[in-house]
């Protein structure tokens, strides 16, 4: 009679959900830390961020839970009409008394006391279009010509929206995103290198043109230059980090948070971090994402399909690209574009799709598990296996006198 199947996921499953999780609880103590203090002084119990948090966490992982198990198929059926609800929804952005416009950026719906990015949404969308096209027409990746159409078209068009709303972060983690995806689907680098050219080439022309953006590059350039004006939370990002040293200052003693920093709970929480743990706690940060990068490429180097495996391609760029993205402009090494810490900052939206994102990929991890059954034999009884056997010799036997017989009439 056979037992219940046990499941045993691989190493790569088990390292993503534990990464996840540790990246979870992190963010919650980091989120509690650089809000806490100024919510008190602001007349606040320090806790509502900590509860919102929390909270969006829980659905979160709610949501995980039911895309590790069903994601493959909820990804194939609804791939298309997320892609149509997220221009949608990036298209009411721009609609006056829907869009909500915060520091000179129109990238939020709002709903009475709750606000939603769609942009947010756009990021899974794209990467399940993608991954869907590039699986099934493999031939459209041999020209320029023939990947821009459609593929690309719907790319371009789908991030019209995203650029004027101006959001420059999403516009490079997608552009990343897919590069990456069409690297390992297999596109001739001279095809990638034409790509890569022209969109850098775009992107510059519409960063300088648009002032909003532009007043972000050229703080990027110098932020000490205007330190008290576009430079201003590039300079005290950079302030706080220094401030924490190798071993930082200790867990809530962080001075910046409370006078100095601009969103230190959401962009900024990186500066947060390197203030009150230092090197040590952000390289131990940064380690938990070195997990999600290894994990996740190996999910998509075992993938039993082309369409998971650039699924598996374009969700691990997705999350580590915006990490990369998130710690490069906190150290000055990129241009500040607002993007969160994936996992750690405090966004709702953010939150909720990332890790609908890391249940598509833990789904796609554990499509690879072994499956292990114990069988015990069924009991036979003595006499009946001596006559079993004596019943085969006897078939066996009659078989081999029959072709014996045969042999030798024919010989006769």
């Amino acid at each position: 009679m056979a037992e219940p199947r046990r499941r045993t996921q691989p190493l790569e499953h088990n390292l993503l959900l534990t990464a996840t999780l540790c990246l979870l609880a992190f963010g919650a103590v980091m989120v509690f830390s650089a809000t806490s203090a100024p919510n008190v002084l602001q007349g606040g119990d320090g806790t509502s961020y900590l509860v919102k948090y929390l909270v969006y966490g829980a659905v979160g992982l709610a949501v995980m839970q039911l895309m590790a198990r069903h994601g493959l198929e909820l990804a194939r059926r609804f791939g298309p009409l997320l892609l149509v609800a997220g221009f949608v929804l990036m298209v009411l952005v721009h609609v006056p008394g829907i869009g909500v416009s915060v520091n000179g950026a129109r990238r939020w719906i709002g709903v009475g006391p709750l606000t939603f990015q769609p942009s947010e949404v756009m990021k899974l969308a794209i990467v399940l279009y993608v991954a869907k096209m590039l699986a099934e027409r493999p031939q459209r990746m041999r020209t320029v010509q023939t990947l821009i159409s459609p593929t690309l078209l719907v790319v371009g068009a789908a991030l019209l929206p995203v650029i004027a709303t101006p959001d420059l972060g999403t516009t490079l983690i997608i552009g990343c995103t897919v590069a990456a995806m069409l690297l390992v689907a297999g596109a001739p680098l001279r095809v990638l290198g034409t790509l890569a050219g022209a969109s850098a080439g775009l992107v510059t022309v519409v960063a300088f043109a648009v002032p909003y953006m532009r007043d972000r590059m050229t703080s990027f350039l110098d932020p000490w230059a205007d330190a008290g004006g576009t430079g201003f939370q590039a300079v005290q990002g950079q302030i706080a980090l220094g401030s924490g040293g190798i071993f930082g200052v200790g867990p809530g003693q962080s001075v910046q948070k409370i006078f100095y920093l601009p969103e230190a709970h959401t962009d900024f929480i990186l500066a947060v971090i390197g203030e009150e743990l230092g090197v040590i706690g952000v390289c131990a940060l940064l380690s938990l994402y070195g997990l999600i990068a290894y994990a996740g490429l190996r999910t998509a180097k075992g993938a039993r399909s082309q369409y998971e495996r650039l699924l598996a391609t374009g969700v691990t760029s997705l999350i580590v690209g915006q990490a990369l993205l998130n710690v490069f402009a906190v150290l000055g090494i990129a241009p500040l574009t607002g993007e969160p810490l994936p996992f750690v900052s405090n966004g709702s939206t953010s939150i909720t799709v990332l890790l609908a994102s890391m249940g598509l990929l833990l789904n796609i991890a554990s499509r690879g598990a072994l499956t292990l059954r114990a069988v015990t034999p069924e009991p036979k009884s003595q006499g009946s296996r001596p006559h079993a056997d004596r019943d085969r010799s006897g078939r066996n036997g009659g078989a081999r006198g029959a072709r014996a017989g045969g042999r030798r009439r024919a010989a006769g």
